[in-house]
């Protein structure tokens, strides 16, 4: 494909300041002299706040200010963080409850903030706090994921915040009543907290005419726009910037309150104020991931043909509407409802449910990894029940290579896939062939080994609109300016790499500038795997205005047509001349013209459809049924990327991912007692993977160009969750069933395992 990246693995160039110490994160570029912010956080799960004195606080040594709701609503400050909602099955909008910034008379989750202690120090902002005075009168408390009489908001009676549905609900119905056999399953996706290796903080300064807010995050314009609209600012005063960020997962994608708070705090004080969250605090205030509960029925026909599709399901928004928290669950889950499967009786009714617990939003994948779970549990099952090779169930039922493009029954247009052909690669890759054979030699130790395969697909989200800016400097240098926010995924080096690229700059003289609202007009931010594929896009866009300007200034300085001109990639080519010039000699020229205009060149660019990344995940466990532990001994990845710019980023990002994914099979999980105080709010409770726990990867690619895009490429970074939470499971479900247990859900621990084993039922935790 024209002008396209050599797929070359090259070395992250950032990697070379993280791994020295030389990073900047938040804590590492707060202005000098920033007062230290401190948030007291409700202690309760649900309770009207009876009084609340903070007198002593505000006299405590250190003490700059102390700050209420009231204190807000004083100085003008929108007191409300609002969510996106969705539409109810009878077309009326969802529960949209006042979110506070700072609690206001309630308190609906451990972990809310109420008061902000501003001072000298940490130290005495904690001890400032320790002087709060607070009386609660106890609600009843709801952390149920079902329909409930405890009502948290009035605008949600019975907890429900919307009942959203999608589909032809008669028509699938007929088609089941008349299915040839029908599979049904429960599935339950358990909690998680994205425990980012940064913590989430944030800073402000106020020069008296204008806001920085500098915070840990995957992008700064809805940062700035909140901002504008809570703190009653005009979006020219707000400054947002995202320095180094030390890992997003979609849990620092969206505004939290204390970034604004902390905010409001520096106007009034005219002071920097810093904030940086603990670890149990963020454990305590953090978005958390899935917590869902569905029924699933396929139906099949006497051919073992998938006729239908029906999926109810209850998702838990927490105590209040986060940013997408409505969206995750109904829209984002819909778009890969029926995965890679030729289905279009489908039919999908969500209930949104709120709890006494922390918010819940988007984590890596973001309804996707939900959607692929659950269809692929459920494949895995109609399976067994059907007799059938779990791969020949797939491969039945596949969209077939010829259909493209496809529009699924949820409305996504698919525009290329091979799905039999990667499904065959990995088969290979995994061998499959010699499972037998070490299934036995793990029988012959005493141990239950187990196979599972999750066929996914995604479809890439987020704005498809992007922006890209090239300027060249006096030293020969190259600046892109790039609308996206690096969290970990190596933008630094790959999008330095793509303009090399395109461009035959070195990418040592390219330098890739982001997270800043002043330089970068506009931009989506990073989530939903869209960066590399929107943003080059945008960059291709720069890189033509580029060629045509210089190309217009060759013709005019050498006084030939500029149809005599082109560009190769590498230098200009005038024809019938030896003459060559690179890019950066064509700019050293125009700036010793001192034709600054041809310097900078700006491009917006816009992908007319999404693309599909898909593959297939193999896992093998191996369980001990004396102690009921779960290990993972192979995991083979095959995926469709499309073209890769940069394999080894590619194939890291899959490896972050499907640590993940295990994390969550095996042994993560956010428990709460019934008083909604969270039993989990430590590494000490808390389980995560750690590199002992995970396998070697094997990773490869079967390409299949996305022709959605000129690149055609697809995003990865979210893929190696959404394969990787079914294939474990199915692979633990496999050694489990047979045995008799004919039903496990997430995380696998080993109290879990062993109890089942031992009691042939599903035990609970």
């Amino acid at each position: 494909m024209e002008k396209f990246g050599k797929s070359q693995s090259v070395l992250r160039t950032e990697d070379n300041r993280f791994l020295t110490g030389s990073g900047t994160y938040i804590d590492d570029s707060t202005p000098p002299a920033s007062l230290f912010a401190y948030f007291f956080r409700s202690q309760v799960a649900h309770a009207k706040i009876a009084n609340l004195n903070v007198d002593d606080a505000k006299k405590a040594a250190g003490v700059y200010g102390v700050f209420t709701a009231e204190d807000l609503e004083k100085n003008g400050v929108k007191n409300d963080l609002v969510g996106v909602t969705v539409k109810n099955r009878d077309g009326t909008d969802g529960a949209c409850p006042k979110r506070p910034l700072l609690a206001e008379k309630r308190v609906r989750f451990v972990g809310e903030p109420i008061v902000l202690v501003v001072a000298d120090s940490i130290p005495n902002a904690k001890d400032a706090a320790e002087l709060i005075e607070i009386d609660y009168d106890d609600l009843p408390v709801s952390i149920d994921l079902a329909v409930g009489e405890n009502t948290i908001h009035p605008e949600a009676p019975g907890n429900v915040a919307f009942e959203w549905d999608l589909g032809d609900k008669s028509k699938t119905d007929a088609v089941f009543k008349n299915a040839d056999q029908v599979v049904s399953m429960e599935v339950y996706n358990n909690r998680v907290i994205a425990n980012s290796m940064e913590p989430r903080g944030c800073y402000a300064q106020w020069d008296n005419e204008r806001l920085h807010l500098s915070f840990s995050g995957q992008g700064v314009w809805v940062h700035k726009r909140f901002a504008s609209e809570i703190l009653g600012l005009q979006v020219e005063q707000i400054r947002v910037t995202n320095p180094d960020v030390g890992g997003g997962f979609g849990m620092k994608a969206m505004g939290y309150p204390e970034e604004f708070v902390v905010s409001f705090a520096a106007i009034k004080l005219k002071q920097p104020v810093r904030w940086m969250s603990e670890r149990t605090e963020a454990m305590l205030s953090d978005n958390a991931g899935r917590d869902l509960k569905h029924f699933a029925e396929l139906a099949f026909d006497t051919a073992n043909k998938i006729v239908g599709y029906r999926v109810n399901t209850f998702c838990n928004l927490g105590a209040y509407n986060s940013r997408f928290g409505q969206n995750i669950q109904t829209g984002l889950f819909s778009k890969v409802l029926m995965g890679v499967y030729d289905v279009q009786n489908t039919y999908l009714n969500v209930l949104g449910i709120y709890t006494n617990t922390t918010q819940v939003d988007a984590y890596r994948g973001a309804g996707r990894p939900e959607a692929i779970y659950l269809l692929e549990r459920i494949m895995d099952r109609a399976a067994r029940e059907l007799k059938v090779d779990p791969l020949e169930l797939r491969r039945i039922n596949f969209i077939k290579k010829d259909n493209f493009p496809y529009q699924s029954s949820t409305g996504e247009m698919i525009d290329v896939g091979d799905f039999d052909r990667v499904l065959t690669a990995a088969e290979i890759s995994a061998d499959i062939k010699g499972f037998q054979r070490r299934k036995k030699e793990s029988e012959a130790k005493g141990r239950l080994r187990g196979l599972g395969l999750c066929y996914y697909i995604e479809s890439i989200l987020g704005d498809p609109s992007e922006e890209a800016k090239v300027v060249f400097e006096d030293d020969d240098d190259v600046k892109i300016f790039v609308g996206t926010q690096s969290n970990g995924q190596g933008h630094e080096t790959v999008f330095a790499q793509f303009l090399s690229d395109q461009t035959g700059i070195p990418t040592e003289k390219i330098t890739v500038v982001q997270g800043d609202s002043d330089l970068i007009p506009n931009g989506g931010g990073t989530g939903g795997s869209r960066s590399v594929t929107v943003q080059n896009n945008a960059t291709l866009a720069a890189v033509e205005k580029v060629i045509q300007a210089f190309s217009r200034y060759l013709s005019e300085k050498l006084e030939v047509d500029v149809e005599d001109i082109e560009f190769d990639d590498i230098s200009f080519r005038i024809n019938g001349s030896n003459y060559s010039p690179n890019m950066l000699e064509v700019a050293k020229m125009a700036s010793e013209d001192h034709r600054f205009d041809l310097l900078k060149h700006s491009a917006k660019a816009i992908l007319d459809a999404r693309s599909f990344p898909n593959g297939a995940h193999f896992a093998e466990v191996e369980v001990d049924p004396e102690t009921g532990f779960v290990q993972v001994l192979r995991y083979s990845v095959v995926d469709d990327f499309g073209n890769l710019i940069n394999p080894m980023l590619a194939e890291g990002q899959v490896h972050g991912g499907v640590a993940q994914g295990i994390g969550q099979a095996l042994y993560e999980n956010v428990v709460y007692d019934q008083e909604g105080q969270l039993l989990t709010a430590t590494f000490m409770d808390y389980g995560i993977p750690r590199a002992q726990d995970l396998p070697y990867y094997k990773f490869e690619t079967e390409c299949v160009p996305s022709t959605a895009n000129i690149m055609g490429m697809k995003g990865c970074g979210e893929a190696g969750t959404v394969g990787a939470l079914a294939a474990v499971a199915n692979a633990v479900q496999d050694a489990l069933w047979g045995i008799g247990i004919k039903q496990v859900d997430m995380p696998f621990t080993s109290k879990k395992i062993w109890s089942m084993i031992n009691s042939g039922n599903l035990a609970a935790e």
